[in-house]
């Protein structure tokens, strides 16, 4: 007899099942997250899978794998060095921020060596063929195929057996023994599962391209993620040029790594300075503007840092951020109003990261101080100066990591002074000491006195 069907109802959130469909979750109480999903039951006591035998972890060879090189340093930079042979990445961003131009740019390097295959269920043959010939795409070892039958597109892929394997986009692929419609989540997990076999019983890179609700998270089940062996975000204002490549997940390399891309007429423009472009513009005897310094990963970037404090019209005064973290901010303006003695109770102020750049690490604390209190004095931080630090609810200016790094790329760009916590300055050689003024300070008072 033909094994039985049985439906389950699971939830999207926390993974409860349940045989009757609910409203509400019973276990995380969300609303409209059980989905459908019917599989197969075979008989108790029979089992498909024999002669299973485990291997000895000696035994394993331990070659360092193989990667596949984009000619894209950005792109290989996040991806560890390259795309690894085998892997899955799962690539996402929002609509339009140019996912299918930076593979099809990607394709045109790797088809010099390695026969592409690029699966397209959103565009046609044609559109794509526009695209390629904007972007000066037009490689003979580039196959397109526009087709939604994740089982007709895994078929060619064991007859052609390409290269590398680009899928665009997994949310439109479809499974025809599953009931349900394309982008649901059984859909989109089976579709990835099985896509994820054949790259590792081909040994083939399989780059996926997934979308993003609103909430700007991968849309599907979280499982997605965890999936796939490297996860990489497009992130980017869509009224700016500029694009940033962040890796959430990476089984082959750091998670930390960024790469910098600006969109042009002929495609997407790798930036390999971007200290240099996130600072291009800044004005001159401006108050409120500050220079701070990120690490992404093993690259110390400079960014502008601006505040604007002004009187409050309001019985509340108004607190806004842009790039920063708004609830650090609210600290930030508690400890100077607590330990420094600028009465910011009746203002409005603002931050605002310069470029579009989101900062979540503790060190632009200072940074942020500095542009607050400059605008809210009207005095002009020192134009070719640079500050860093985290600041502590008592004042004082806390140690940050790669210290001597970040001092180094601003001694390059041309900063002549920079201000660091005194904890930081034993760290420092003396040969970099001769390049730039270094400033050592404890508590937020000194570094206004020596800055503004």
């Amino acid at each position: 007899m033909p094994p039985k069907n049985k439906t389950i109802y699971k939830c999207t959130e926390c993974g409860y099942e349940t045989v009757k469909w609910f409203g509400q979750c019973p276990s995380c109480n969300e609303w409209n997250c059980l989905e459908e999903q019917t599989f197969s039951v075979s008989k108790a006591g029979k089992s498909s899978k024999a002669n299973i035998q485990a291997l000895r972890l000696s035994e394993i060879d331990g070659i360092k794998e193989h990667r596949y090189l984009s000619e894209i340093k950005e792109f290989d930079r996040v991806l560890g060095g390259g795309l690894v042979r085998g892997s899955v990445v799962l690539l996402s961003g929002d609509p339009g921020i140019g996912k299918s131009t930076i593979l099809l740019q990607v394709c045109e390097n790797l088809a010099k060596n390695h026969k592409v295959l690029y699966v397209s269920g959103e565009e046609s043959a044609h559109q794509l063929k526009l695209r390629a010939s904007r972007l000066s795409v037009k490689s003979e070892n580039i196959l397109l195929l526009c087709d939604t039958d994740i089982e007709a597109i895994c078929d060619l892929i064991r007859t052609e057996r390409p290269g590398v394997v680009i899928v665009d986009s997994i949310q439109t692929m479809t499974i025809s023994d599953i009931g349900s419609s394309a982008g649901s989540i059984t859909q989109v997990r089976e579709c990835t599962n099985m896509l994820t076999r054949n790259a590792k019983l081909l040994d083939i890179p399989i780059i996926i391209v997934g979308h993003v609700n609103k909430d700007g998270n991968i849309a599907g089940p979280k499982v997605l993620e965890h999936m796939v062996d490297t996860v990489l975000y497009f992130e980017g204002e869509r009224h700016m040029s500029y694009r940033i490549l962040r890796a959430a997940k990476n089984r082959f390399g750091s998670t930390n790594e960024i790469g910098v891309f600006e969109m042009q007429q002929r495609g997407l423009v790798e930036v390999e300075n971007p200290s240099q472009m996130m600072l291009s513009g800044r004005p001159k005897n401006s108050p409120g503007s500050c220079v701070a310094c990120i690490m992404e990963g093993s690259r110390p970037i400079l960014a502008e840092v601006q505040g604007l404090v002004t009187p409050s019209g309001f019985g509340n005064p108004r607190r806004m951020a842009t790039g920063f973290d708004y609830n650090r901010m609210n600290m930030l303006i508690a400890v100077l109003e607590k330990r420094a003695g600028y009465f910011l109770g009746n203002t409005d102020c603002y931050i605002n990261v310069v470029g579009g750049l989101k900062i979540d690490e503790p060190a632009c604390d200072l940074s942020v101080a500095l542009a607050l209190v400059s605008s809210l004095k009207d005095i002009n931080v020192c134009e070719d100066a640079i500050a860093f630090g985290e600041i502590g609810l008592t004042g004082e200016i806390r140690s940050v990591s790669s210290c001597e790094q970040r001092i180094k790329e601003a001694a390059r760009l041309g900063f002549s002074k920079c201000i660091i916590s005194k904890h930081n300055i034993k760290s420092i050689g003396a040969q970099l000491k001769s390049e730039i003024e270094i400033i050592p300070v404890g508590f937020i008072s000194e570094a206004f006195e020596a800055i503004i």
